[in-house]
C-alpha cells in the first residue's frame, strides 16, 4: 500500500470513493421522497402533517407520550385547551 505522509493512500482512496457513492444515493433518494411528497400533494393529503406523523412514527412510544403530556400541560398553561 502507498503511503504518503504516513497515510495508507489506497485505504483512504477506497472509503472517500465509498462515501462519495453513498452521498450520491442518498440524494437520489432525497429526491424520491420529494417526488412521493409531490404525489401525496397532488392528491390532496397535508405534506406538513405528513412530515409530523412520520417524525413521530420514529420515536419510541414512551418518548412520543412523554411529548404529547408536555405539549398538553404547556397548553393548558397557557390558556389554549379548556378544560
Amino acid at each position: 500500500m502507498t503511503e504518503a505522509g504516513g497515510i495508507a493512500a489506497e485505504a483512504l482512496r477506497s472509503y472517500i470513493e465509498r462515501i462519495e457513492r453513498l452521498e450520491e444515493e442518498k440524494a437520489n433518494l432525497a429526491a424520491d421522497i420529494k417526488d412521493v411528497y409531490s404525489e401525496a400533494k397532488a392528491t390532496g393529503f397535508d405534506v406538513k402533517i405528513m412530515r409530523q406523523i412520520i417524525r413521530l412514527r420514529k420515536m419510541e412510544e414512551h418518548d412520543r407520550q412523554e411529548m404529547e403530556a408536555l405539549l398538553d400541560t404547556y397548553a393548558h398553561a397557557l390558556g389554549m385547551i379548556r378544560g
